[in-house]
C-alpha cells in the first residue's frame, strides 16, 4: 500500500490559525505585536524574495515586520552594529539576518552576535549549545530557555501532528549541517528516539538508512534515497529541495519511496510549508518570554 502524504500546507495551516489566535491574546494583553526583524546585505534575488514571503506571513498573522537592508558594501562591522541595536531594542522580539551575506563576512561572527532570547532561526551557538544539552522532553516551549532552527522545528511538528510515536525507535539523519540535520537529531533524542547520523562519508549509506523507523533527509542531492535504501514501513521526513530540471525535488526518490514507507513528506509541499510558521512560533514565543520577563 502507498504510503500516507504527510501534507505540510495542510499542516502549516492549522499551525498558523493556533498562531493567529495566540498573537490576538498577546496583542489584547500588552498592546503590540510580536516583531520580526530581518537583516539582508545586499540584493541577492532569492534573498530578497524569502524576505518579501516572510513579510507577508507575519503581516497576514498579525505580527510586525520590519526590514534592515543594507548595501552589498556593508563590513561586518556595519551589520554587527545593527544587530547590537536591534539587541537592545525592546521593541523586536525577535531577529534573523539573511543569507547569502556579502564576500568575506564571517557568517559565525554574525551569528554569534544575535542575542539568543531574540534568534528567531536559533542560529546562535548558545542557542545551538542548549539544544545539544538540552534533557530529554518534559517541558512546553514556553519553559525552554533556547530556540531551534525552523526547518527541523517544522520536521518534528510534523511528526507530532500525524501522531508518530518516537520514544524507543530507530532514527536516521541523513546530513549533519549545523541548520538541519544536526539540530533534527537532537530533537529526536530529546524525544527518546535512538539516533544516527550520516554524512558524506557514511559507506555504504543503505546499509544505515534501512536501519530506521524514521528516515530524515537533508544533503541536498536530488533523489539520492531510493526504494532499496529504506525500511518497509519507515516514516520518511525530506528536508531536500532541489532543482531538477523543470521542477523541484527532494534528497528522496518519492515516486520511489512512496510504495515502501508508511508516511512520507512530499517536495513542494512538505517541510519547506511549515518553516515559516514554525519561524512565527519562533518569534512568537520569544515575545512571550521577553514579556514574562519584565513582568517579573
Amino acid at each position: 500500500m502507498p504510503a500516507e502524504i504527510l501534507d505540510g500546507r495542510a499542516m502549516a495551516k492549522e499551525v498558523r490559525q493556533e498562531i493567529v489566535a495566540e498573537v490576538g491574546e498577546f496583542k489584547e494583553r500588552y498592546g503590540f505585536a510580536p516583531t520580526i526583524a530581518v537583516v539582508r546585505a545586499g540584493d541577492d534575488p532569492a534573498s530578497v524574495s524569502y524576505g518579501k514571503m516572510i513579510k507577508k506571513s507575519f503581516e497576514n498573522a498579525g505580527m510586525s515586520f520590519v526590514l534592515h537592508d543594507l548595501p552589498e558594501t556593508a563590513t561586518l562591522e556595519e551589520i554587527i552594529d545593527v544587530i547590537a541595536t536591534l539587541n537592545a531594542d525592546g521593541e523586536i522580539h525577535g531577529i534573523m539576518v539573511q543569507e547569502p551575506l556579502p564576500k568575506g563576512i564571517d557568517e559565525d561572527e554574525i551569528k554569534a552576535t544575535i542575542r539568543a532570547s531574540k534568534d528567531a532561526d536559533g542560529v546562535s551557538p548558545i542557542n545551538a549549545g542548549r539544544l545539544a544539552q538540552a534533557p530529554p522532553v518534559s517541558s512546553t516551549p514556553a519553559e525552554q530557555d533556547y530556540l531551534v532552527p525552523a526547518t527541523p522545528l517544522g520536521g518534528l511538528e510534523m511528526l507530532k501532528r500525524a501522531g508518530v510515536e518516537m520514544s524507543g525507535k530507530q532514527a536516521v539523519v541523513v546530513g549533519r549541517s549545523n541548520i538541519v540535520g544536526r539540530p533534527m537529531s537532537f530533537l529526536l533524542m530529546q524525544h527518546h528516539a535512538t539516533v544516527s547520523m550520516c554524512h558524506s562519508r557514511t559507506r555504504p549509506l543503505g546499509d544505515v538508512t534501512r536501519q530506521a523507523d524514521i528516515l530524515c533527509t537533508a544533503v541536498g542531492v536530488p533523489n539520492l534515497i531510493k526504494a532499496d535504501m529504506v525500511k518497509p514501513g519507515a516514516i520518511v521526513i525530506d528536508f531536500g529541495f532541489n532543482r531538477l530540471g523543470d521542477k523541484w525535488v527532494g534528497d528522496v526518490d518519492f515516486d520511489e519511496v512512496k510504495q515502501v514507507a508508511s508516511m512520507i513528506t512530499p517536495v513542494p509541499g512538505g517541510t519547506g510549508s511549515m518553516t515559516n510558521v514554525m519561524l512565527m512560533q519562533n518569534v512568537l514565543e520569544a515575545a512571550k518570554k521577553q514579556m514574562k520577563k519584565r513582568e517579573r
